[in-house]
């Protein structure tokens, strides 16, 4: 099923049970939220979309590797019910070969993902390392059966006629072991290009930084080519974080995460997609 709905101005949403967008990167084979279109155009990159669950097991993340699509519209009111298959998890291979799982090697690796996220003055160091390491030994990321399944449903109503997104999702049920539940709302990191906050700070490219807290009530991403932003706000009992990466044809993506504790059942939060001038 591939679903779009329009928003004001030329901006749509696009929904699909398979993949969509961001071919050549390595995250084609996730499932993907809905996807930001501004007059035609697929602004996500390698972006996940919008309220897309992602589970962590102390450094190891799962990922979704389909969903189940459901949908009605009242008006201008559109339901739309995501029920996520969280079953991935990254693995490295050699270019044109097979996948390769020295326990040792994927510790290293997520760890560094970890130290990475927590330390904002060695990103730079750590993403050159990253790079240099994937080059001199062939290496490409992929996704692997993580060896469960773990469902999330996550619901939609969207306003065409205002751009304003009320994400709701379910987190019963969750697998032994989850340590966080991050609800991630990304686009593509070369189309989005700005962070502007209700602070007045205003970031442009590489000063946004890769993971770092919002400290303001509400924030934004904004398209200083396609004239488009989506904004979110701080929400009770979660943690708000920001980000935005580039490297070659391996990341692009810019957006938020909600990072949850696994004790929490239900989590909801606002959306808006709207025109800049």
């Amino acid at each position: 099923m591939d679903l779009s709905i329009p928003l004001p101005e030329g901006l749509a949403l696009r929904i699909a049970d398979e993949a969509a967008g961001g071919d050549h990167y390595p995250t084609r084979r996730l499932q993907k939220g809905p996807l930001l279109v501004a007059d035609g155009r697929l602004l996500a990159e390698e972006g996940v979309g919008f309220g897309v669950p992602i589970l962590k097991r102390g450094i190891q993340t799962i990922f979704p590797g389909g969903m189940s699509l459901a949908w009605r519209r009242r008006g201008r009111l559109w339901d739309v019910t995501a029920t996520y298959d969280l079953c991935l998890v990254e693995r490295l291979a050699r270019q044109g070969g097979s996948s390769f799982q020295p326990h040792l090697l994927y510790t290293a690796k997520d760890s560094l993902a970890a130290l990475h996220r927590r330390s904002p003055r060695l990103r730079g160091l750590l993403t050159a390392a990253s790079s240099t390491l994937r080059r001199a030994f062939g290496w490409v990321t992929t996704f692997e059966d993580a060896g469960f399944h773990a469902p999330i449903e996550v619901r939609c109503t969207v306003d065409g006629g205002s751009g304003r997104v009320d994400v709701s999702l379910t987190l019963t049920g969750l697998p032994d072991g989850v340590t966080e539940v991050v609800v991630m709302n990304e686009q593509g990191g070369r189309s989005f290009d700005l962070y502007v906050d209700s602070s007045g700070a205003a970031l442009h490219g590489p000063e946004i930084g890769a993971w770092d807290d919002v400290p303001a009530a509400r924030a934004a991403f904004v398209s200083t080519t396609d004239c488009a932003m989506f904004s979110l706000g701080q929400t009770d009992g979660a943690r708000l974080r920001r980000g935005r990466e580039l490297v070659g044809s391996r990341l692009a993506w810019a957006g938020f995460g909600y990072s949850l504790p696994p004790t929490v059942t239900r989590f909801g939060y606002d959306l808006r997609i709207e025109r800049t001038s």
